[in-house]
């Protein structure tokens, strides 16, 4: 790869460089849709700044092993980018936080990204002999990488005790899975275990966390179906069947609440509290001039099921 990161002179390697530096790209640009809603709302709300402050450590450790390698054009490129994203992420970051994350934050960069990777040059540049220096800081590479790859376990256990997949990002985790192929190639053609085995972790776990949201995801209601949480006994006007409930026919439903939009047998109008009666006497109005012979409609509230 001396030749650079187009060079074909080793295809392979050619190849699998440029395919983590693309979706290595995408994997770095994953946060933006967190900081357009931290823009909209002026404020970082419960997001923390520490994936953004390690991910930052992580880009500057492989620059330098890159610099002191000297022949990984690859990573090079790509951590050079994602420095200048992670920094750009933790400006933007301390732009809108309360005071008190400021100073967390602000004590995170100097303790990680300034004193502990000053440490790490110092050591390698004058305590490590020059020929034992790149096995040196492709340890610390390595053994820092696997600490990050580890830390998807927390939200692994959570997935698995709360069976709900809310807070797995699935497409992440497939972009990671993609991205830890990629990289083990490289690291395999080029013969460079300190990049091929840290992705061995991260294709692991990355194919985890699918397995758990295919495993754990819930499939959708059935489009002419409400699917409620709770259920009625409207003297016949609802049919339950499980959680799956049919309007019959002449009856109108005003749902009270509900975090899900339902669309069922007839129109059922999700209103807020203080136009709940208004729309209920429209729609009784509305059903009564479409039927002349003076059936009037079954009014039924749907209103959740409180745990005992």
């Amino acid at each position: 790869m001396a030749g650079g990161l187009f060079s074909m002179a080793h295809p392979a390697i050619t190849l699998s460089g440029i395919a983590g530096n693309i979706i290595s790209f995408l994997v770095f640009l994953a946060p933006v849709a967190t900081f357009l809603q931290v823009y909209r709302k002026k404020s970082t709300g419960g997001f923390s700044s520490v994936p953004y402050v390690v991910a930052l450590f992580s880009s500057v450790l492989w620059i330098f092993y890159a610099l002191v390698k000297t022949n990984s054009r690859p990573l090079l490129t790509i951590n050079a980018f994602g420095c200048g994203v992670e920094a750009a992420y933790i400006v933007f970051y301390l732009a809108y936080a309360p005071r008190n994350e400021k100073l967390r934050t602000l004590a995170y960069f100097f303790l990680l990204d300034v004193a502990a990777f000053a440490l790490v040059v110092v050591v390698t540049l004058f305590v490590v002999r020059e020929p034992h220096r790149v096995k040196f800081l492709g340890s610390v590479c390595l053994a820092f990488s696997m600490a990050v790859f580890v830390a998807p376990l927390s939200i692994i256990v959570k997935v698995v005790k709360t069976k709900s997949v809310e807070f797995l990002p699935i497409s992440l985790s497939f972009c990671l899975t993609l991205s830890a192929v990629a990289w083990f190639c490289y690291g395999l053609f080029t013969k460079d275990p300190f990049v091929m085995y840290p992705n061995v972790g991260g294709f692991f776990f990355s194919c985890v966390q699918m397995g758990l949201y295919f495993w754990y995801r819930k499939p959708r209601p059935a489009k002419n179906n409400a699917v409620l949480p709770t259920t009625t006994d409207g003297a016949g006007a609802v049919q339950v069947q499980g959680q799956v409930i049919e309007l019959a026919p002449n009856t109108v439903a005003i749902l009270s609440v509900s975090p899900i939009p339902i669309v069922g047998v007839h129109k059922i109008e999700v209103v807020e509290q203080q136009h709940k009666d208004a729309a209920v006497a429209a729609e009784t109005r509305r059903m009564a001039a479409a039927n002349p012979d003076g059936a009037m409609p079954e009014v039924i509230e749907i209103v959740p099921a409180v745990a005992v």
